[in-house]
């Protein structure tokens, strides 16, 4: 597939699966028009790289559905100078749009698998603002907060509180809640003052469990999307 062939299919991706679902952010639809999902997926997927759909990536885990990432991203309101918490690195896709809108984005996975092909595939590409981190997600990465945004790739009973305190006032952590099997509420949660913050719905939605210290006990994980994409493990 030739690189203007890739480009096309990104342009229309983002065209059919993310502007006519109602992201509007210039700066988020060039961030999927640029990055390359096709480099963040195993070869045997490469040709299902811009459908709407999650795609496995090896572990037991997927690269989320493109609207997505962009919808998280879209919701987190970015600047150019951002510094930005990624929980939940995968494939390092969501990263590295994140990469092409913030400053500099720190991106926590907690399987050293993906941490080294994320890492790998990062480097490969030259996103030099995005470090993927191998840990703990629930726990953050205090050692760099305060953080204007915080992005949350899996989804938690509650949002934990060190998520709360790890963000800068003016922040938006974004994150799934809810149960851990069926569904999930994806919430904006804004930092309105040093003990003040402010809480929206956007929506039903369906992630894979938030494991470790702060969020779910090990055990099935699945796909990410919106309802009604043709979801792994559903």
């Amino acid at each position: 597939m030739s690189e203007d062939s890739k480009e096309a299919q990104r342009h229309e991706m983002v065209r059919r699966q993310v502007q006519r679902r109602g992201v509007e952010d210039e700066s988020v639809l060039e961030a999927l028009r640029t990055v390359p999902r096709e480099a963040f997926v195993p070869e045997s997927y490469r040709g299902r790289a811009y459908g709407d759909s999650p795609l496995p990536i090896g572990e037991g885990q997927t690269i989320s559905q493109p609207y997505i990432v962009a919808l998280m991203a879209d919701l987190a309101d970015l600047e150019p100078d951002d510094r930005v918490l990624e929980i939940g690195a995968g494939s390092g896709y969501g990263a590295a749009v994140l990469g092409q809108i913030a400053g500099q984005v720190f991106s926590v996975e907690r399987i050293p698998e993906l941490v080294e092909r994320a890492r790998e595939t990062i480097d490969s590409l030259g996103y030099d603002n995005v470090e993927i981190v191998e840990g703990d997600g629930t726990l953050g990465l205090q050692e760099e907060s305060p953080f204007d945004a915080i992005i949350v790739t899996a989804s938690g009973p509650e949002i934990p509180e060190t998520y709360r305190r790890q963000l800068a006032i003016g922040g938006s952590i974004v994150m799934p809640t809810g149960a851990r099997d069926g569904g999930q509420r994806l919430v904006v949660c804004t930092r309105t003052g040093e003990e003040e913050w402010k809480t929206r719905d956007e929506g039903f939605v369906r992630f894979v469990p938030l494991i470790g210290e702060e969020g779910w006990s090990e055990g099935r994980e699945t796909g990410a999307s919106r309802p009604g994409a043709d979801e792994p493990g559903f």
